[in-house]
């Protein structure tokens, strides 16, 4: 059975608060028109398959601003991407240690979790996801999709426990259907 992926965040901008002089907020001001054009340009690399271009921006950046959650999300996505994934899950998991209160890399280490059979763990992260975003869209749909996911593996219990309950089989039919529709691009 074929399952739709879980829909990966993309990154959204995040800025640090506090006050700032003067003169700092104008560095800070030119340095951020500069780290846009970065985020900006990693991402249309992704955008056109240019991975390992990417990543050499990304890693280039961060040799300078190794802390930036931006950067390093970016990181992690690009290596989902390639196919990197416990990389991926090792960098997701150190943004949510060094900034729990970002719901993105929870939702992105739910999907890499899921896609390697751990429901449980990806339904724990997603849920942070919410609690920390309630209004966070694609953390409910892929917490919906987990759930869809266990409740197939619970009506195939019972199917295999009692084959003649006449109640767990059309359950599991539409259940499959469900889960074995392709993702929308």
């Amino acid at each position: 059975m074929m399952q739709a992926p879980l829909a990966l965040s993309q990154p959204r901008r995040w800025r640090p608060s506090g006050p700032l002089l003067a003169v700092g907020l104008a560095l800070v001001l030119c340095a951020g028109l500069a780290r846009a054009d970065t985020y900006a340009d990693v991402q249309q690399l992704m955008r056109i398959g240019q991975f390992p271009q990417a990543m050499a921006l990304v890693e280039r950046q961060l040799a300078a601003k190794p802390r930036d959650p931006q950067l390093r999300f970016l990181k992690g996505v690009i290596q989902t991407e390639t196919g990197q994934a416990a990389d991926a899950i090792a960098s997701f998991t150190r943004l949510t240690e060094d900034y729990p209160e970002l719901p993105e890399p929870y939702n992105n280490l739910a999907a890499l979790q899921a896609a390697q059979g751990r429901l449980d763990e990806a339904r724990q992260l997603l849920e942070m996801a919410i609690q920390l975003d309630p209004k966070y869209a694609a953390a409910h749909e892929n917490l919906g999709d987990i759930h869809a996911r266990l409740a197939a593996q619970a009506w195939s219990r019972a199917q295999q426990l009692e084959a003649a309950n006449p109640r767990v089989a059309p359950k599991l039919t539409a259940i499959r259907s469900l889960l074995a529709q392709p993702a929308p691009k």
